[in-house]
């Protein structure tokens, strides 16, 4: 099976050279938009495609405001912050995610409580969540989320959309109402995903995407803040771009803020990239109906969109039987110029995190044993 897998994704590619994980695709405008920048000098923070990557990607993602930023740990810890998250606060995640997800909670002083995946899409389980809020949490006298025994605030539930496919966002709303917690999504992976019709990033008060170089789209390297409320996107403009306060001339800034505005010159590249975005979107779908094609009556199981969803199949991923399976697997095809990776170590593992508050992540820890990413960058000749 693994010869005959190396094999299948060699000619999918066209290729017998290295084939990467997820490389970017550059086949539009991105060079004379680039060359634009430059001719403008406007390469920095302010210049127009800053303003029409924000429109634009507002506009896809159906969003009450999208904030441009230098990168999506940036919208996480913008995100946080204006969810009221503050030193010492408890906000509930997931363990089986990307570290930046747990990076933006220590830039904020807070912690991580680790709660468990369901096994379908690989985020956040809301029954998991819930029943540790029942053993673990409780309403204090002005209806705020505390933990039982330090008494620390919970603030806010942050799930991580896996590989890009959705969480089950419904139940995290009713969990958020009841608990009075913010919903803020980790929505980097699942540019172009939709729950029940809506995209990623939108449901909760808050999300944030990346256009890291291996993202659906990148620009190279930022990330946007999604906004659900008018209010919270003009705040979340002001408090990314150094809170200073508009002038024709003057230097006054009126609160402690953050300079996590993305450059112009990146954005240009964002803007060419959202044009053939629909397209790489299509090559990725056809990419994955090909890969459950070849796993289909295997020992592999291949993992598919949940059914409320519409996932963007960011990365392709397979469920090997057993650790032993998994770890052949990730040797030969790498071995032969075939990049596949592991999922990521579970966060409790990782030193700084290894104290944090956690449920049984019993299904978790089933899939870090598991769980193998395979080769997804778009074809566009497919699409």
């Amino acid at each position: 099976m693994h010869q005959q897998l190396i094999n299948f994704i060699r000619d999918t590619y066209a290729t017998q050279d290295f084939v990467p994980l997820h490389a970017p695709t550059f086949l539009g405008n991105e060079k004379d938009y680039l060359a634009e920048t430059i001719d403008s000098t406007f390469v920095s923070s302010v210049g127009k495609f800053v303003d029409e990557f924000e429109h634009s990607m507002q506009t896809f993602t159906g969003s009450t405001r999208a904030v441009a930023t230098v990168n999506g740990t940036a919208a996480l810890h913008a995100a946080l912050h204006l969810a009221d998250v503050n030193a010492g606060d408890l906000v509930i995640t997931q363990a089986l995610t990307f570290v930046a997800t747990c990076n933006a909670l220590h830039h904020m002083g807070a912690k991580p409580v680790f709660i468990d995946i369901e096994p379908t899409a690989f985020g956040l389980c809301p029954q998991a969540t819930s029943i540790w809020l029942a053993e673990h949490a409780e309403l204090d006298d002005a209806g705020y989320c505390r933990h039982k025994v330090s008494g620390a605030a919970i603030k806010a539930i942050m799930p991580m959309h896996t590989f890009g496919h959705p969480v089950q966002l419904d139940e995290f709303v009713a969990i958020c109402k009841l608990w009075n917690l913010n919903l803020v999504e980790d929505a980097a992976e699942s540019l172009g995903a939709f729950y029940k019709g809506q995209h990623t990033g939108t449901v909760g008060r808050f999300g944030a995407l990346s256009f890291n170089g291996n993202k659906v789209i990148t620009t190279g390297g930022g990330g946007m803040l999604l906004c659900k409320e008018t209010e919270d996107g003009l705040r979340a403009k002001h408090i990314t771009t150094t809170a200073k306060v508009p002038h024709s001339y003057e230097f006054y800034h009126d609160e402690p803020a953050f300079n996590y505005r993305m450059p112009n010159i990146n954005a240009a590249l964002g803007c060419a990239q959202m044009e053939r975005l629909e397209l790489m979107l299509n090559s990725k779908r056809i990419l994955a109906v090909r890969y459950a094609d070849f796993f289909k009556g295997s020992e592999f199981r291949f993992v598919k969109e949940p059914d409320y969803a519409h996932s963007n199949y960011w990365l392709n991923a397979v469920v090997c039987p057993n650790l032993a399976s998994r770890n052949a697997l990730l040797e030969t095809t790498n071995a032969q110029g075939v990049m596949t990776r592991p999922v990521w170590q579970l966060m409790h593992r990782l030193p700084m995190f290894s104290d944090a508050l956690r449920g049984d992540l019993i299904h978790s820890e089933w899939a870090e044993a598991r769980l193998v990413n395979l080769p997804s960058s778009p074809i566009l000749e497919i699409a």
